[in-house]
C-alpha cells in the first residue's frame, strides 16, 4: 500500500467529539449534596420546590410541577386538559413520537397535521383539521427552532381549544422575548439528558391555570402534595390519599442537577449562539444546503442545527450517502433522525389496536397522507451545536469534513 492509499479523514480529533452535559466538579457537588440532605421529596419543599419556582419564573408562569420524565408530563398535561374517548387531539405529523404516544393512554384520537417547510406544525392546516370533536392543539418547537405559536395561540383562542406546547427540544428559545412554554395553555419539557436543560432524567408540566395545575398535581403527585396543593372545596381534595393513582415524582438527584444547569444556561446558550453562527457561515455556502436558523425576532435553543438539502443536491445523492460519507471523514455526529420522523412512518400510530385494545378497529395514519413531513424528513440532517471555546478545533474540522465531501462529489 503507497500513501496515497492511505485515507486520512477530516476529523481527526479523538471521540466522543460531543460531549453533553457537561458534567463537572460543580454538577457533581449538586448531586452529592442533595444526597446527603435527602433521596426522596414527598412534598413541594427544598430542591424540588427551588426548581419549579424557578422554572415558572423563567416561563413567566405561575405553576411549574416536576415530574419523572417529559413523556410523564405529556401524558400529565393531556389528563388535565381532559381529553378523553370521543375526543380528537391536533398533533404534529413530524415529531418525537412521544409528544403524541401519550393520548393513546387517553382514549382520544391523535389527528396528525402536516408540517410547515422548517419541520414544525403548520398552522394553515391545522384550521383546516378542527372538527366538533376537536379538543386540543398539540405543537412541538422541533430542534429548538419555535413553531409559528402566535397564529396557533390565535386559532385555539377562536375555535374555543386548549393549547399544549411540547418545548422539550426548546428551552431557551423565544419569540419577541417571551420564552417558548408560555404561549399555551399547559406546556410539558422532557429534562432528558441531552435536552437544552437536562437532569439526566426528568421533566416539567407548565401552567399559568390554578385548575389544570391541580389536575396536573393530581395525576403526577399523589398524597403529600395533593393534600397541600389541592384546596379543601376542590372535587379532586377527597381524591388527595390516592390522586389519581400514578406516581410520577423526579428524583432529588436529577432536581439537583437540573438547578446547577439553570445556573450556567444563559452562558451555555451565549457559547452556542457563538458556534451556529460560525457553522451557519460555512456551510450555507455549500451547494444545495440550507441552514435552519431562527427567524427575525425568535432565539433558538440549539438542540441541533439542521440541515435542508434542496432537489438538486438530493438528485445528485440522498441523504443517506451523505451522512455515510461525512462519517467516512470522521464527521460521526452529523446525524439523520429515528424515532424522531413523521408519525405515520410507525406502527403504533399506523395501527394502535394491534398495541392497545381499545383502539380496535380504529382506522390509523397512512404515510402517504402527509407528504410534507415525509419530504422534510427525507431532505434533512442534523448536526450537535457545541458550546465552548475548546470546542472550536472539532468545529471546524467538522466544517472541513463538509468542504471535503462535497468537493469530492463535484458539488
Amino acid at each position: 500500500m503507497t500513501t496515497t492509499d492511505v485515507h486520512i479523514p477530516a476529523v481527526t480529533a479523538p471521540e466522543p467529539h460531543f460531549v453533553w452535559p457537561v458534567v463537572d466538579e460543580a454538577t457533581l457537588e449538586a448531586v452529592r449534596a442533595q444526597l446527603v440532605e435527602s433521596v426522596s421529596v414527598y412534598d413541594r419543599s427544598g430542591v424540588v420546590a427551588r426548581v419549579e419556582d424557578a422554572l415558572a419564573r423563567w416561563h413567566g408562569v405561575r405553576h411549574a410541577v416536576l415530574m419523572s420524565s417529559g413523556t410523564c408530563a405529556l401524558h400529565a398535561a393531556y389528563v388535565a386538559a381532559g381529553v378523553g374517548p370521543g375526543d380528537e387531539v391536533i398533533v404534529p405529523a413530524y415529531t418525537f413520537f412521544a409528544t403524541a404516544s401519550p393520548l393513546l393512554q387517553t382514549g382520544a384520537t391523535p389527528v396528525l397535521v402536516d408540517c410547515d417547510e422548517r419541520g414544525n406544525l403548520d398552522p394553515a392546516r391545522v384550521a383546516d383539521a378542527v372538527t366538533s370533536a376537536t379538543r386540543a392543539i398539540v405543537v412541538t418547537h422541533m430542534w429548538g427552532l419555535p413553531a409559528d405559536v402566535a397564529a396557533l395561540r390565535a386559532i385555539a383562542d377562536t375555535r374555543g381549544l386548549l393549547l399544549v406546547e411540547d418545548t422539550s427540544h426548546a428551552f431557551g428559545a423565544s419569540v419577541d422575548g417571551r420564552p417558548v412554554g408560555a404561549f399555551g395553555d399547559l406546556a410539558a419539557q422532557s429534562l432528558q439528558g441531552q435536552k437544552p436543560l437536562t437532569g439526566g432524567e426528568g421533566g416539567v408540566l407548565l401552567t399559568d391555570d390554578d385548575e389544570l395545575y391541580y389536575r396536573g398535581v393530581a395525576i403526577a403527585h399523589y398524597n403529600v402534595r395533593c393534600k397541600r396543593e389541592i384546596p379543601a372545596t376542590h372535587p379532586l381534595a377527597r381524591y388527595a390519599v390516592t390522586g389519581l393513582g400514578l406516581k410520577w415524582r423526579i428524583h432529588p438527584a436529577a432536581a439537583a442537577m437540573v438547578e446547577q444547569q439553570l445556573g450556567v444556561h444563559d452562558a451555555v446558550r451565549s457559547g452556542r449562539d457563538a458556534c451556529a453562527a460560525r457553522m451557519a457561515a460555512r456551510l450555507r455556502r455549500l451547494p444545495g444546503v440550507e441552514v435552519l436558523l431562527p427567524r427575525e425576532g425568535e432565539q433558538g435553543s440549539w438542540y441541533a442545527l439542521v440541515l435542508r438539502l434542496d432537489d438538486a443536491l438530493l438528485a445528485h445523492v440522498d441523504a443517506d450517502t451523505l451522512v455515510e460519507r461525512l462519517h467516512r471523514e470522521g464527521a460521526v455526529e452529523v446525524d439523520r433522525p429515528g424515532s424522531t420522523r413523521p408519525l405515520a412512518q410507525l406502527p403504533l400510530f399506523q395501527d394502535p389496536g394491534g398495541a392497545l385494545p381499545a383502539y380496535a378497529g380504529r382506522s390509523g395514519a397512512r404515510p402517504e397522507d402527509y407528504p410534507a413531513a415525509n419530504d422534510f424528513f427525507d431532505r434533512t440532517l442534523k448536526l450537535p451545536v457545541w458550546h465552548r471555546a475548546a470546542d472550536v478545533p472539532v468545529v471546524d474540522q467538522y466544517l472541513d469534513a463538509f468542504d471535503k465531501v462535497w468537493a469530492e462529489l463535484g458539488l
